[in-house]
């Protein structure tokens, strides 16, 4: 099984992901690690991403996925996902990919993004995501108050 922890940046995905990974004794991966340069260059610079930015980092991810699938052994994922159709692409139909979605309100996440060093997304860059969020209709869902 491969669990993807999905939600807007500043959810708390990679903080819950490492959680659930290491209560299972699963590997993690990180949906940050898996951008290209120039993905995380725009970013840095206040651009949002588009499907046509996301779509190789989507494809990167599933590669991944599928490397765990193929071998049948488990992993936890961190992966913003916001559209249906990017889920799609990570999922494939496949039972054995199942999400987790951290929902949030930009008021109580904005501050935490604030306080973020280090992170090539800025907090400018959240009300993107929450414009962009197709929230799942099939997801295990909670609230992300970190």
């Amino acid at each position: 099984m491969v669990l993807i922890v999905i939600g807007v940046a500043g959810s708390g995905k990679s903080t819950i992901g490492k959680q659930l990974a290491a209560r299972t004794d699963w590997p993690f991966h990180d949906g940050d690690d898996f951008h290209s340069k120039e993905n995380v260059e725009k970013m840095r610079q206040g651009i949002p991403l588009d499907d046509r930015d996301r779509a190789p980092w989507l494809l990167a991810i599933r590669a991944k996925i599928e490397t765990y699938l193929e071998s049948d052994q488990n992993a936890v994922f961190a992966c913003s996902a916001l559209k249906q159709s990017y889920r799609e692409v990570l999922q494939r139909e496949d039972k054995r990919v199942r999400f987790v979605y951290l929902k949030g309100k930009p008021e109580d996440i904005a501050p935490r993004m604030a306080k973020r060093k280090n992170h090539f997304m800025p907090a400018g860059l959240l009300q993107s995501q929450f414009d962009a969020l197709e929230e799942p209709a099939e997801a295990v869902s909670t609230c992300s108050r970190l």
